[in-house]
């Protein structure tokens, strides 16, 4: 006889629980959206893909803050990305994806030196790249460029490569507030989302709060610096190594 132990099926409990008892505290009924990734990593990596996958929006952390996922070729999901987060329709949102090498399936790289997108990422950096037309049109319209993540976090990469396309990655936070470190933050988006995937507290310097260094890359031979973040040095070290000059 095959006995099951059901706390390894807890994420979908809570999923179950979310959908159908809805006669519950509203508070608890929030917190059943909390999964734990340390404890449930597997089986939260497959939560993420199916609910991605059906166009639904959800928290998790990255290397760097916590942000909201969803499928970027998903017009409708995007839609709905942008009015939890209350964002101007007209301000763009990044993709992520699981590989350095995936990178040209989405941002123009030709122009590039060969193993500089290699010495960048994965880590807190974020590249502009001129967009290609396999990306979804929806997703920022109005913008020739694109800019992509490659998170040094396994959690992200796994479930963007099971996905086999892109997420649409954001900070985890209201539009114009600042980011997060932990789920708690962010609680006021809770109802709103899907799910949230808890991997604790991710730093608690200010450092921590700025996010990936956003560099401008859609130039040959020429860098620009959009947003410092938290590895600016480190990355105009390696840009200036392989021969890119500010603009």
């Amino acid at each position: 006889m095959l006995y099951l132990n059901l706390k390894h099926f807890k994420p979908w409990i809570y999923k179950i629980e979310f959908l159908f008892n809805r006669f519950k505290h509203p508070k608890q009924i929030l917190m059943n959206k909390l999964i734990d990734i340390k404890k449930y990593e597997q089986q939260a990596i497959s939560l993420a893909v199916k609910l991605i996958n059906d166009g639904s929006v959800v928290a998790l952390p990255t290397d760097t803050v916590y942000g909201l996922a969803t499928d970027a070729q998903n017009p409708s999901a995007i839609g709905k990305l942008y009015n939890i987060k209350e964002r101007n329709l007209q301000k763009p949102i990044a993709i992520c994806t699981h590989h350095v090498n995936d990178i040209g399936n989405w941002g123009e790289i030709g122009h590039l030196p060969f193993g500089l997108l290699d010495s960048l990422l994965p880590g807190p950096v974020t590249v502009i790249l001129q967009r290609t037309p396999s990306l979804n049109f929806a997703l920022n319209p109005e913008e020739s460029n694109i800019a992509i993540r490659v998170p040094n976090s396994g959690f992200i990469c796994n479930i963007v490569s099971d996905l086999k396309k892109p997420i649409a990655l954001t900070s985890a936070n209201e539009s114009n507030k600042p980011s997060t470190l932990k789920p708690i933050e962010f609680l006021n988006l809770w109802p709103k989302l899907d799910a949230i995937f808890d991997g604790g507290t991710i730093g608690s310097s200010l450092e921590s709060r700025q996010g990936s260094t956003i560099i401008d890359l859609t130039i040959d031979s020429r860098f620009r610096v959009i947003r410092t973040g938290s590895a600016l040095l480190n990355t105009i070290q390696k840009l200036h190594q392989f021969g890119l000059k500010e603009l």
